[in-house]
């Protein structure tokens, strides 16, 4: 398998992990506007051949490297993503607890998004 490249489908809602022209693995999320803009993970997908490869970890660090570059927090309600931000507090700082109950609220908003 040739590297991993990371691709944003801002559009689709989707950052791709692509692997020789196939995705390989994705992260599922939205860009919340109110209170503030924020990105918003909801799922990690990996498919399962590619499983314990480090794929969503890339995945995650991607994401947090986006909203640093855009300057706009993540609220992630993603269960890996929760726990991969505990772990890399260096990089993936802790997200504000409005933003988490706004993100909460539109995703009971917008059903069948997710």
């Amino acid at each position: 398998m040739s590297d991993i490249e990371i691709r944003d489908d801002r559009e689709a809602g989707r950052l791709e992990a692509v692997a020789d022209g196939e995705v390989v693995g994705h992260v599922e999320y939205f860009v919340l506007e109110s209170p503030s803009r924020a990105l918003v993970p909801v799922h990690t997908i990996v498919e399962p051949e590619h499983e314990g490869k480090g794929i969503a970890g890339s995945l995650a660090r991607e994401l947090y490297a986006i909203a640093e570059r855009e300057t706009t927090p993540v609220a992630p309600l993603c269960p890996y993503v929760v726990r991969w931000a505990e772990r890399h507090p260096e990089v993936a700082p802790a997200a504000d607890p409005e933003l988490l109950r706004a993100a909460k609220e539109w995703l009971i908003a917008h059903p069948g998004r997710f």
